[in-house]
């Protein structure tokens, strides 16, 4: 299974376990590395992704589209992979 596949069936997962309207939310990590969190309001159907700093600041990003968010995900997770 691709990297890029299981970070969409985790967002899926969100949307789907919210059946009690509650606020889903997941971490991605690299090696121990918290890199950002996700979080799902099933109010609005969208996806809040706050991405973690080296320099322990932190910026959130709204997003409806769940490729969207799986895509900036994945940048992430392989910029930590693959650092340039």
């Amino acid at each position: 299974m691709s990297q890029l596949l299981g970070i969409i069936q985790r967002l899926k997962a969100m949307q789907e376990g919210n059946e009690a309207g509650d606020i889903q939310q997941r971490r991605f990590e690299v090696n121990g590395k918290t890199l950002c969190q996700v979080k799902y309001f099933p109010a609005t159907e969208t996806f809040e992704l706050e991405v973690y700093g080296d320099d322990k600041k932190t910026n959130k990003y709204q997003f409806d589209d769940i490729d969207i968010t799986s895509i900036e995900i994945f940048d992430l997770v392989q910029e930590e992979r693959n650092p340039s």
